[in-house]
């Protein structure tokens, strides 16, 4: 089935939802939580709710009250060609730069989160710094060439690990990092990263989106309380043990008392006796005598 004979999800809430579709509503509910919109309360509410919906009427109001991108507009669940885990790359290529073009002199720049890098991007610092962010950014087209110089300064470009990169250039009394070079995910964008650094740095690193580090942390969060509840749990069979193993040796305490006991009423008889037949013989011998 083609998108154009996809029906409209908002006309069909009963349309079942799929895992990819969950995936971009929950992605949305970490990007609301970092920015502030939503307590960690009230995403764990929603979090939940998102993985448990099973269809789109489901999902779209805990997103209604949320911005989709930088205009309050919501969340698209039209289903894309995009399999689980990857990066759905279609969306994020194409549309006007907004950004061509960086400088810093003295001080420092940054482009990150949502912006749009043009087919080339410019970026200058001297005696500053500079950061360039990737991971949340779309591109203009799907050849892109960043242009990095710098003169007794720094600048890092921070990239996702599915985007195809190479990085090329050199360094006078300074250097490249080259060690973020290699392919990307199916349709990725190729991006092309020169450098010139002259007593100066340029890095390229592969690092996750804000967003995915969230899902991370919201796993170990998870795994930690499952652990601590798994650890509960183990802690009172440990005690329903321990409380089996007390009732256990109570019992043989309790026998052995008494065992105690009889033997120490047995040897006071057997005593009692032998002052009685002492006493007999006794009486006897006075008798004859």
């Amino acid at each position: 089935m083609t998108d154009e004979s996809r029906p409209d999800p908002a006309a069909a809430p009963e349309l079942r939802a799929s895992d990819a579709d969950r995936e971009k509503v929950a992605e949305q509910l970490r990007d609301a939580v970092a920015e502030g919109r939503l307590d960690m309360e009230e995403f764990d509410e929603r979090l939940e709710a998102t993985y448990k919906a099973r269809t789109y009427g489901e999902l779209e109001p805990l997103v209604r009250d949320l911005p989709g991108t930088s205009a309050p507009t919501p969340v698209s669940f039209v289903k894309a060609p995009v399999a689980d885990g990857e990066v759905d790359w279609p969306a994020r290529i194409g549309g006007e730069a907004t950004s061509s073009f960086a400088f810093a002199f003295w001080g420092g720049f940054n482009r990150k989160g949502r912006w749009t890098v043009g087919e080339r991007f410019t970026a200058f610092a001297m005696w500053g710094g500079g950061e360039i962010d990737l991971r949340e950014a779309n591109f203009a087209t799907r050849d892109v060439e960043i242009r990095c110089y710098t003169i007794m300064g720094g600048i890092q470009v921070k990239v996702p690990p599915e985007l195809d990169v190479t990085v090329r250039g050199f360094g006078i009394m300074g250097g490249i990092d080259d060690r973020a070079t290699g392919s990307g995910t199916s349709g990725s964008p190729r991006v092309i990263v020169r450098g010139f650094a002259l007593m100066g740095g340029i890095g390229v690193d592969r690092k996750l989106p804000r967003s995915e580090r969230l899902r991370l942390k919201e796993e170990r969060r998870r795994a930690r309380l499952e652990d601590l509840e798994g650890g509960a749990a183990r802690r009172g069979e440990l005690e329903g043990r321990r409380g089996h193993h007390h009732r256990l040796h109570e019992d043989r305490m309790e026998r052995h008392r008494e065992r105690l006991e009889e033997h120490l009423e047995d040897h006071l008889d057997r005593r009692e006796e032998r002052r009685e037949e002492r006493r007999e013989r006794r009486d006897r011998r006075r008798h004859w005598d």
